[in-house]
């Protein structure tokens, strides 16, 4: 029998995985937060396109302890109480996906980059709208901050979230109110 191909960029889908999830209320709207047994896999938002990071065959477990972890870190960042995460990630993409991700857990709390910079930082200067295409499938927002990627102008550009969203993350980030 012949499987049909699973392309690990759009797919986190295995044999061996199962995805467990938790909703959580927050400032931005309810969160869809997904665990794997390794660590966090997503942090989807309320109108999130299901096709952006498909998890088919998840079990809603409120109790799982990478959720009860991250519902914990969130509040604390959203109460402006924390600036760093600690929850164990586990994500799955392309590598070039991945390179992407980490940089983004590069950027500093407060802090903002380009596509540009970021694809500079990854040894792909000429990337910069594969880059942005990494980082619309970031599943782990927030924690792998792509709200603070910002265009080369300054300008705020696409977020999963939405500009509302992205803007409020950058003030709640802001020492001064206005990172823009």
């Amino acid at each position: 029998m012949i499987l049909p191909a699973v392309d690990p960029a759009t797919s986190h889908q295995s044999m061996k995985s199962t995805y467990h999830y938790k909703l959580m209320p927050s400032p931005v709207g309810e969160l869809k937060l997904v665990a794997s047994d390794k660590g966090l896999a997503a942090i989807l938002w309320e109108n999130d396109n299901p096709k952006r990071v498909p998890f088919p065959g998840m079990e809603e477990d409120p109790q799982h302890p990478v959720l009860v972890q991250v519902a914990k870190e969130l509040t604390e960042y959203f109460a402006g109480q924390r600036s760093r995460f600690s929850v164990p990630l586990d994500f799955a993409g392309t590598e070039f996906q991945k390179a992407v991700w980490q940089a983004l857990l590069g950027i500093p709390y407060g802090e903002t980059r380009t596509y540009a910079g970021i694809a500079k930082e990854i040894g792909r200067p000429s990337a910069v709208r594969a880059v942005g295409a990494a980082n619309g499938r970031n599943p782990i927002s927030i924690i792998a901050p792509c709200h603070r990627v910002i265009g080369t102008n300054g300008k705020l550009t696409g977020f999963a979230g939405g500009m509302e969203t992205k803007a409020f993350l950058l003030k709640l980030e802001s020492q001064e109110g206005s990172l823009l």
